[in-house]
């Protein structure tokens, strides 16, 4: 069993992500039929059966890691660790995050796209719920897709393909066809986000040299982004003036649907690489 278990590590990593996902879905399916019948209530069971399926995928990613790929410290290597550094980073993408969305906002204000509203009264619950909900949507994507899939993918590609096949199965698995472009752009910028804090983590098996970035920045970014989005749509601090058609500042209120939004996106991705590169170029290593 163990023979075969570190053969899967030399699969090729299309194989290596299908097993993993075939897997974990077995392994969530009867939760996921037992919510659906037991549990009257369908938003609740949906809440539950997601749940149960993210606890199940980091007990299977720390199995996976170390009988497959041999790490011993497995959420280290995918650029998760809990020290004061990924503590300030994760902070200071939150705000690099939460600000570029006001931006965009405040360029769409200036050409009368969006007219500002008054905070409700019940907005310090808002911003304590977008906060919680943001971190918990970022801390769920950034490790499943810049955590374990981007580390599968660098053990095979090189780094150009690895940030292109990153982020299209970032855009695709949100199902959101008209959001695709905006998506990939997201997913480039959080993939260049985590490569400005790469550092040296060993060899593979082949012998070439491996880098490991930290989840810190990534996740804050991705978290800021949602959380300023939360704010403003379940806040109700915009309207939008119908000025321009919806398409250009994003249909059904959803600015990842919009011309503005796309730009916005492309201009991050660019200012991210550009920031990586100049991390990257100053390293010693």
């Amino acid at each position: 069993m163990k023979v075969f278990l570190s053969q899967i590590s030399r699969y090729p990593a299309p194989a290596r992500v299908a097993i993993f996902v075939g897997v974990l879905l077995l392994l969530w399916a009867p939760f996921a039929i037992a919510g659906y019948w037991l549990v009257a209530d369908k938003n609740l069971a949906s809440i539950l059966s997601i749940t149960v399926l993210y606890l199940e995928f980091i007990g299977l990613v720390r199995i996976w890691g170390k009988q497959i790929h041999r790490e011993p410290r497995v959420f280290w290597q995918y650029g998760l660790e809990f020290t004061p550094r990924i503590g300030l980073e994760l902070i200071t993408g939150l705000g690099i995050g939460f600000f570029s969305l006001l931006l965009l906002f405040g360029v769409e204000t200036l050409f009368g796209f969006v007219e500002w509203q008054s905070p409700t009264a019940i907005f310090p619950k808002i911003l304590l719920e977008g906060l919680l909900v943001s971190v918990a949507i970022a801390f769920a994507e950034e490790l499943l897709f810049r955590g374990w899939l981007f580390d599968e993918l660098q053990r095979d590609y090189t780094p150009l393909g690895c940030l292109w096949i990153n982020a299209i199965a970032f855009a695709v698995i949100h199902f959101n066809l008209l959001a695709f472009p905006s998506l990939l752009c997201l997913g480039i910028a959080l993939v260049w986000t985590k490569r400005a804090s790469y550092e040296p983590s060993g060899k593979d098996y082949r012998g070439f040299k491996r880098l490991r970035g930290r989840l810190g920045l990534p996740m804050g970014l991705h978290a800021g982004l949602v959380f300023g989005n939360y704010l403003l749509e379940v806040g109700k601090l915009i309207q939008y003036t119908d000025r321009v058609p919806v398409w250009v500042t994003g249909i059904n209120r959803n600015p990842l649907v919009g011309l503005m939004g796309f730009l916005f996106l492309v201009g991050l991705a660019i200012a991210m690489r550009h920031y990586a590169q100049r991390r990257l170029a100053g390293s010693k290593w």
